[in-house]
């Protein structure tokens, strides 16, 4: 029999930016902030998967009005840790937009290419308003200008995980956001 492999520290590797606690707190605010506009309208959550859906899980539950969540699947990233600025509708929402009060829900914006491409998309369906709520913003990568209506934390130029964000389809697990401080560890 071979001997048990020792369990991997997926956290090796990995420094802290914003603690669960944190994340925890802030998502409250902004679910608050969300609940204030949007009263008396007819809100619909779109979650930009896969990076959004632990954000947008909390975030739904820290807003006081009855909403409904869809899902789009885009990617610029692929396998890289740098958007390739090509992007891809990987999965398109499941019900119409007309005449609802869309709240786009994103992990992070950077270049601002994807949301300013999934922008003009949701526009031609005819929604009654357009949003924007990220967790993340790094400004330092903007090549297109976003306006954020509800932001979570800017951030300087690092490669993030957890919380949702991802390396290579791995690491969204983690509670808090770190950036990856040593590439050979957390693979």
């Amino acid at each position: 029999m071979e001997p048990a492999k020792p369990p991997v520290d997926i956290r090796e590797g990995i420094s802290v930016i914003f603690t669960e606690e944190q994340i925890r707190a802030r998502v409250q605010e902004l679910g608050e902030q969300i609940t204030r506009d949007y009263a008396g309208g007819n809100l619909v959550l779109l979650c930009i998967l896969k990076g959004s859906c632990l954000f947008m899980a909390d975030l739904a539950r820290a807003i006081a009005l009855p909403l409904r969540m869809e899902f789009m699947g885009v990617s610029s990233y692929g396998e890289d840790t740098k958007t390739s600025g090509v992007v891809q509708i990987t999965q398109d929402v499941s019900t119409p937009l007309a005449d609802l009060d869309v709240l786009i829900v994103e992990d992070i914006v950077d270049t601002g290419l994807t949301l300013s491409y999934l922008q003009e998309q949701i526009h031609t369906r005819r929604p009654a308003s357009v949003r924007v709520c990220s967790l993340l913003h790094k400004p330092a990568r903007k090549v297109r200008e976003i306006h954020i209506d509800y932001l979570g934390f800017t951030i300087e130029d690092r490669f993030v995980v957890g919380y949702g964000l991802d390396w290579s389809q791995k690491l969204r697990n983690l509670p808090f956001i770190g950036e990856v401080t040593d590439p050979s560890k957390p693979r």
